[in-house]
């Protein structure tokens, strides 16, 4: 008795498999504005026999885990706040860097105790972002100091200027880890002789200009895998006027981003390449507020946009469940082009406000039409043929002096401006990483940890 006693007040018997740490029952707290796609099995491609507008695959049967998408487009005022960042990151970085000369400079610097170890970051790169609010924008004009600190933010005309909008980021290559010449030999425990990185070098030079270049590097350490990226991420609002020859939409380019009536429209004029920076800042300002371990943010794959988008039915050509752009009352269930020059018989003659339709039955908006989104895949014309069927994915991070036939991405979803073939689940296109469009935007997802 006395033995059952004693093991019965035994949470952990010594010298038994008892784990590293006490397991704890974890439930993912729903991200704001985003909706959980359970797992499940679905028939990836086009359920219609091939037409002359989109580039068709084989159908195959494939399996994604659950993961979190937002429920709409990333809108203008989202993106603006990644552009407010890193506005007043540079901002906050020219006034502590001018400390000495300016006298409030100092309160936007954390200065780290000599105890402290920041691995790789100068002292003066560490914003104290509690001042935010005190940035002296209103001093700009007025104040000689503030003036000349500030200068290189401005145009002449007192107007921001948009092209030293630079964000500073990296990444792991993790394509580079899976080759098999880079194996890591548990065995010798370290990377083989010839192990090599082939990354990106980016800088930015004394006219601020962003330069780069891709290098080969000897993979010692997973650092070696690392990018360092610097990428101007403000919208190219021109395109509005330079994808449209003959067409006066000169009053969106100067509106559609920046005024307030356009804030909750999907942002466009972004590339593959601004769109793979906002995960990575999404993802830097969710680990900078919280004390959430969740997976980062990224783009989805074509399956997993494919299989949120048929939100649960497997057979139905549209988001809807349907075969047919129109309910029963005849109103069209999307925004696209119904007919030739007939933009506004759908309600919208270009891109309009997310959520102006009915959601799926996941409960996502705009998975057809509106804008086409960017997914995180590279376009291959057969790709059924090499992915996966369970999380299927060919993703390529294409390097700075790749052909450009490797920096082809694959976009979803059909646009303002597209006919309705391109608004099926499975139909597919593509566009370069490095374009803007003013019919392409984006939305994030977030694995799901756990089942």
């Amino acid at each position: 008795m006395v033995l059952m006693a004693v093991l019965a007040g035994c949470n952990k018997p010594a010298g038994e498999l008892v784990g590293a740490t006490k397991a704890k029952k974890f439930t993912e707290a729903d991200p704001f504005g985003m909706l959980l796609i359970r797992k499940g099995s679905f028939m990836k491609g086009e359920n219609t026999q091939s037409n002359l507008f989109t580039l068709p695959d084989n159908k195959v049967m494939s399996t994604v885990d659950a993961f979190w998408m937002d429920e709409t487009e990333i809108t203008n005022n989202e993106y603006k706040q990644f552009v407010f960042w890193v506005r007043d990151s540079i901002a906050m970085m020219l006034l502590s860097r001018a400390s000495d000369d300016y006298a409030d400079g100092a309160q936007f610097m954390i200065v780290p105790k000599e105890s402290d170890e920041i691995d790789g970051v100068e002292p003066d790169t560490i914003l104290n972002w509690t001042t935010r609010g005190k940035i002296p924008w209103n001093k700009y004009k007025t104040d000689a100091d503030v003036h000349a600190i500030l200068r290189p933010m401005f145009y002449s005309d007192h107007t921001f200027n948009t092209n030293r909008m630079h964000y500073h980021y990296s990444w792991k290559n993790y394509d580079q880890a899976k080759l098999q010449q880079n194996k890591f030999d548990v065995a010798k425990g370290k990377y083989p002789d010839n192990a090599k990185a082939r990354v990106d070098s980016f800088w930015v030079d004394e006219n601020g200009v962003i330069n780069d270049t891709t290098i080969i590097r000897k993979l010692v350490e997973p650092r070696d895998l690392l990018t360092e990226c610097i990428i101007n991420i403000y919208p190219d609002t021109m395109v509005w006027v330079r994808d449209f020859q003959y067409a006066y939409n000169d009053p969106r380019m100067l509106k559609y981003f920046s005024h307030e009536g356009y804030a909750n429209y999907p942002v466009v004029g972004v590339t593959w390449e601004q769109a793979h920076a906002f995960c990575h800042w999404r993802t830097q300002i969710m680990q900078d507020n919280t004390n959430l371990d969740a997976h980062i943010y990224r783009l989805p794959t074509e399956a997993e946009w494919e299989y949120a988008a048929r939100g649960g039915r497997k057979m139905a050509a549209y988001p809807w469940g349907g075969n047919y752009v129109r309910d029963y009352k005849g109103c069209f269930l999307a925004n696209f082009k119904p007919y030739h020059g007939a933009y506004n018989d759908d309600t919208g003659n270009g891109p309009m406000a997310v959520a102006s339709y009915r959601p799926n039955d996941f409960g996502l908006f705009d998975m057809a039409g509106n804008v086409s989104e960017w997914t995180l895949e590279s376009f291959t014309p057969t790709a059924s043929a090499i992915i996966h069927d369970y999380n299927p994915n060919h993703a390529y991070m294409a390097r700075k002096n790749d052909p450009d036939q490797l920096k082809r991405k694959v976009i979803k979803g059909g646009s303002w401006k597209d006919v309705k073939d391109y608004l099926q689940c499975g139909a597919r296109d593509y566009e370069y990483q490095y374009e803007s469009r003013p019919y392409i935007g984006f939305r994030c997802v977030r694995s799901y940890i756990g089942e």
